[in-house]
């Protein structure tokens, strides 16, 4: 009784299949006074269903008898192409191709596949919808915004899963994902910022990219920001979107805290809370001040290029480097060296070293030392951006930023130590 239950609300499945791809066919011919349309919305259920069926047949007569209907339904297809374009003249194959999708679908959904084939018949009613808005979107798209996009997909899709994770070198530091992950993440944000600066403009596109890009690394988008100074006139807009991802750091420090040794947040809870809180204010400072300099902005995007791999390399080899400099402090220091490792790990990461003091302060290491440690790697990681800002984006950039980087520091120190 169970097992027919189950047949009955896979063959469901696959006509509601059906029915959600025929419906949108259907609506979109809704108003063509040609009716001879090759499938409409029962051609599509009844297809799905046949899906359904077939596999359900596959599973008693084998898989020829799945072939078989398979192929009926390929030349039925086929045969309504061919009709279609002798009548009308249109060549899109769309109809087509979605109704053999259906046909796919609603076999999957018998073969124990029922959640993966709803999915996908959502999917395939959501991409034909689409069809206006993919053309559109396909004509605002020069030809280096195509490639660039391909090239991002190549590094991460097809470069980043292929290298070894695994320790390589002296004491097994460089390990080649975890670097390649930073490439890959460096000129993701880049990529991301291009498009946001391209969708919202300049002003909110900095500054949401500069929100989400410092929830995942502050640092690097500090390193993407910072290159963008040729334009004096967006120094504030830049000023601003620095301190904002910047400050996005010092809650993201209490939340992996707090998850790991709840007993450290009552240490460091008012010290970073009130640097985030003066790096906030600095952010909202520059902000308003780049609205009054709306109308003096450049008309130009500040992005040229979607896609630069030369930064996150060379910030990659960097990295590298103080991840050796962090592992020999360590292994020579012992535990004598617990603040000179945070400070110099905060130089690269500032989350690894959050994370494992948090831990061993569950193990023995007394908690103002834990915490202390913490806020080493905070200030060193922020000296860290403060360095790439005046190297990278320049005196002026830097007369703007490092002010309040310094005061918010300075205070959230002078809280922890009283």
């Amino acid at each position: 009784m169970q097992e027919n239950m189950e047949i009955v609300l896979d063959l469901t499945t696959a006509l509601a299949i059906g029915l959600l791809v025929g419906t949108e066919r259907g609506w979109r011919t809704r108003d063509s006074e040609d009716i001879r349309q090759i499938a409409g919305i029962r051609t599509f259920t009844l297809t799905g269903m046949l899906g359904g069926f077939s596999a359900l047949l596959a599973s008693h007569f084998g898989v020829w008898a799945w072939a078989i209907m398979a192929l009926l339904v390929g030349l039925l297809a086929v045969a309504g192409y061919l009709a279609d374009v002798r009548r009308s003249g249109d060549q899109g194959m769309t109809s087509e191709i979605a109704l053999l999708a259906t046909f796919l679908l609603g076999s999957l959904a018998v073969a124990d596949s029922r959640l993966l084939a709803t999915a996908g018949g959502v999917v395939v009613a959501l991409l034909l919808s689409l069809k206006e808005s993919l053309h559109a979107a396909l004509k605002h798209l020069d030809a280096k915004e195509l490639s660039a996009a391909f090239k991002l997909l190549f590094i991460s899709v097809v470069m980043l899963p292929v290298l070894p994770n695994q320790g390589y070198g002296p004491w097994q530091v460089f390990n080649p994902y975890s670097t390649w992950w930073m490439v890959v993440l460096i000129a993701g944000l880049g990529f991301a910022a291009y498009v946001a600066v391209r969708l919202t403009g300049t002003r909110y596109g900095l500054l949401i990219t500069a929100v989400l890009g410092g929830l995942v690394s502050s640092t690097a988008m500090t390193l993407t920001l910072a290159r963008l100074h040729q334009d004096r006139r967006l120094h504030a807009l830049l000023a601003a979107s620095l301190l904002a991802t910047s400050a996005l750091m010092f809650p993201r420090v209490l939340l992996e805290v707090g998850a790991v040794s709840p007993a450290l947040l009552p240490r460091l809870l008012p010290a970073l809370l009130l640097a985030a809180l003066v790096y906030a204010g600095g952010a909202l400072v520059f902000w308003f001040r780049a609205e009054s300099q709306d109308g003096q902005a450049s008309s130009e995007p500040p992005l040229k290029n979607p896609f630069e791999l030369g930064p996150a390399l060379r910030f990659a080899v960097l990295l590298a480097l103080i991840l050796f400099l962090v592992e020999a402090s360590r292994r020579y220091l012992g535990d004598v060296g617990v603040y000179l490792v945070a400070l110099l790990s905060g130089l690269a990461d500032v989350d690894a070293i959050t994370l494992s003091l948090a831990s061993h302060s569950q193990n023995g290491l007394e908690a103002s030392v834990a915490s202390h440690g913490i806020v080493l790697a905070v200030i060193s990681n922020n000296v860290v951006k403060a360095t790439l800002i005046a190297l990278i984006g320049g005196r002026q950039l830097a007369l703007r930023c490092l002010p309040v980087m310094l005061a918010g520091l300075a205070c959230g120190s002078l809280t922890l130590l009283l």
